[in-house]
């Protein structure tokens, strides 16, 4: 026998991530930094050493000069593409260094 108020485990999720925009910010960020690679193609992740968000801003450390003066150039494209990956807007700033 089914009781009158039961919801699947689907709901009990989405409901955790409604009313928990802590945690709703914290899983988007780390959809970006899994997603890296794959949104900047592998050529791009290949330069990239170190990936860490600080209060909104992804930090991008690469090992190629050059590469950073692109990256710099194209920020906003880049930021609209993780965002697109993550499902909401994560990505606040982006910090070449």
């Amino acid at each position: 026998m089914r009781k009158k108020n039961t919801e699947t485990i689907g709901e009990a999720i989405q409901q955790i991530f409604a009313e928990n925009p802590f945690l709703r910010q914290k899983i988007g960020e780390s959809r970006v930094l899994n997603a890296w690679q794959t949104v900047m193609g592998d050529t791009i992740g290949s330069y990239t050493r170190q990936l860490y968000f600080k209060q909104g801003t992804l930090f991008v450390h690469l090992s190629s000069a050059p590469l950073r003066h692109e990256l710099v150039m194209s920020r906003q494209a880049v930021m609209q593409r993780l965002n697109a990956e993550a499902g909401m807007r994560v990505v606040l700033d982006i910090v070449f260094r």
